[in-house]
């Protein structure tokens, strides 16, 4: 009898002949999220993933794992060999275990016989057990529709069993999924639609557009905050960060004030594509809300998209504000987001942007500027930043 850890599989489960490409996409970042913490050996049996380890390690190891994609649960568990009188032992120590822990009164079998060679079934297993556990803990009952534990069995190659199950945040692994280039500001929705484009099994590059000296340098520095964060969930980051006061004085100067908002969104995105198809990036990303400010309305995102001919992923389109700061709040950049530190959008904020601009107009707008050599000065002064 030994203890493990055991790891659920969400929709790779699901996936037909490249399944095993997905599981060793996931076992690489097991492997990066717990390689400072001590294991012996990481192995998959019959639908799942193991993890042999110090039984005093697997408190620190779950903590890390939580934050990594493509895992649902993971369990803390008893492995042993799959003869009955084990299970019942092991079943026994578990629940010791367990109401050690916690104070509770009615629990509930359930098997998973993967192994169908296992001479007795699922049903049978679990009420077998139940009989044992009853015998031996007097204060306990069972309660099949809504107990206040579960004693998981699964009879696999060996059996495991626990009462626990910590969960993840599902997701497919990151790289399984091509490459992103996130438009990370300070605020509150960037870091999350990246998180949660990396939940996709994206991996994330972020760009970060800033009008410094009239922006200080510690917005800058929140970001960078923003991005470590980020990093406890998608790996490292590559930062690029881009200056674009000269783009926003020269708009301010030659097009008309209400356009300025969606003139300066239509150059980052044309920054963000130049920089995106350097680097081998199939996508980028925004955390624009449909309807949220002047910009993001129907007529606003579509002239945006216009400017570019890479695809603009935008996972917060339908998310109302409280959804978007639940989550952040849970991946723990909020705190970060609303620290006082002015960006890029503030400067030369018009009194009244335009809400239904035309295409035909801006594109007029932009003929009284030189497009590509603002765009290509603020690439050649662009800064790049590894985070991890």
């Amino acid at each position: 009898m030994d203890k493990v850890l055991s790891v659920s599989l969400g929709e790779i489960a699901l996936k037909g002949l490249n399944r095993k490409y997905f599981e060793d996409k996931l076992i690489s970042r097991m492997r990066r999220a717990i390689g400072n913490l001590e294991y012996d050996k990481i192995y998959k049996e019959q639908g799942k993933i193991y993890i042999e380890t110090p039984e005093e390690n697997h408190d620190k190891i779950i903590n890390s794992l939580k934050k990594v994609f493509g895992l649902v649960y993971i369990s803390s568990c008893v492995r042993v060999e799959k003869d009955i009188k084990n299970i019942e032992e092991a079943s026994i120590e578990i629940m010791k275990e367990k109401l050690l822990k916690d104070s509770v009164k009615t629990f509930k079998v359930k098997t998973n016989r993967v192994d169908k060679s296992f001479p007795i079934q699922s049903p049978e297993v679990s009420k077998r057990i139940g009989g044992v556990i009853l015998d031996h803990f007097n204060d306990l009952e069972v309660d099949i529709h809504n107990p206040e534990t579960y004693l998981y069995i699964d009879i696999k190659e060996n059996c495991y069993i626990y009462t626990e199950r910590i969960k993840g945040y599902g997701g497919l692994p990151i790289g399984t999924n091509g490459k992103g280039l996130l438009l990370l500001s300070g605020g509150i929705d960037s870091p999350v639609a990246g998180f949660l484009m990396a939940k996709r099994g994206v991996e994330i590059s972020g760009i970060h557009f800033h009008s410094y000296p009239f922006t200080s340098e510690r917005a800058e520095e929140k970001v960078k905050d923003l991005a470590k964060i980020l990093t406890l969930y998608t790996g490292r980051i590559k930062l690029y960060s881009v200056n674009i006061l000269e783009i926003q004085k020269e708009l301010n100067a030659k097009c008309p004030e209400d356009e300025m908002t969606i003139l300066s969104r239509r150059f980052m995105m044309r920054i963000a594509e130049r920089v995106a198809l350097e680097n081998d990036i199939d996508a980028l990303i925004t955390g624009e809300n449909l309807g949220q400010v002047a910009s993001q309305t129907m007529n606003g995102i579509s002239v945006i998209n216009a400017a570019v001919d890479k695809p603009i992923l935008r996972p917060l389109i339908g998310f109302d504000k409280v959804e978007i700061i639940d989550i952040a709040k849970d991946i723990d950049t909020y705190e970060t987001s609303i620290l006082p530190f002015e960006d890029c959008c503030t400067v030369f904020l018009p009194k009244h942007p335009v809400t239904r601009p035309k295409l035909k107009d801006i594109e007029e707008s932009e003929k009284n500027i030189d497009v590509e050599i603002l765009v290509e000065r603020a690439i050649e002064n662009m800064k790049i930043y590894y985070i991890e």
